[in-house]
């Protein structure tokens, strides 16, 4: 069996499990990955992934846990937090998101997109922990949206709840685009359709 490497014998070992659910989920998808896989990855038996987790399922929804507090500690030190303009901090969010497509494709896809796309209609409760992530991040653009809508759309009809949801809507579809074509330009043009897209939303 594969050992990590020396710095993860620090780690406490559900870590282990965790990172290795996340890399080889992002990589292969949930219904591909074994538990055999996710040991191997976190070198660590059989016994010792069921001393820590029930079943696969099981560290799914951890996982998708993990990966919300990863993402929101990882987003909100972001340096479009610093501009004083709400419009210049939305506009700088999707500008982050494009700036972050680096590496092969898994290395930036979404964990939990990823997941929702497999288990919507068969695992509830890891569905239910993606969509809880995907939407509390929506919701951290959710005061932002609505200072800027005050400023230069009061008279939208549109809810500050359904732009900061269909922002993600978007990024979660360029990934889907990028990993079929297997072209990160395929979901960098998509953002920046959804960069013009909010200008426009708010005349600028």
């Amino acid at each position: 069996m594969a050992r990590p490497k020396k710095d993860d014998d620090k780690k406490p070992t559900r870590e282990l499990l965790l990172e290795a659910a996340t890399k080889l989920i992002r990589t292969n998808g949930y219904t591909s990955t074994t538990v055999d896989d996710l040991c191997v990855q976190a070198g660590v038996s059989k016994g010792t992934f069921f001393h820590n987790f029930d079943s696969k399922e099981d560290l799914a929804v951890a996982a998708a846990e993990r990966w919300s507090d990863v993402t929101s500690a990882f987003f909100k030190s972001a340096p479009y937090h610093q501009k004083k303009d709400p419009l210049d901090r939305v506009l700088g969010y999707i500008r982050f998101r494009k700036e972050i497509l680096r590496g092969d494709l898994p290395e930036f896809t979404c964990l939990v997109g990823t997941m929702a796309q497999e288990v919507y209609s068969t695992h509830p409760e890891i569905n239910q922990a993606c969509f809880q992530s995907i939407f509390q991040h929506a919701e951290t653009l959710k005061s932002d949206i609505e200072e800027a809508k005050k400023l230069y759309a009061p008279r939208a009809r549109w809810t500050t709840q359904s732009l900061a949801l269909h922002t993600q809507a978007v990024i979660q579809g360029s990934f889907i685009l990028a990993k079929a074509g297997g072209n990160v330009k395929f979901a960098a043009d998509s953002i920046d359709h959804l960069e013009k897209y909010i200008q426009l939303l708010f005349n600028k």
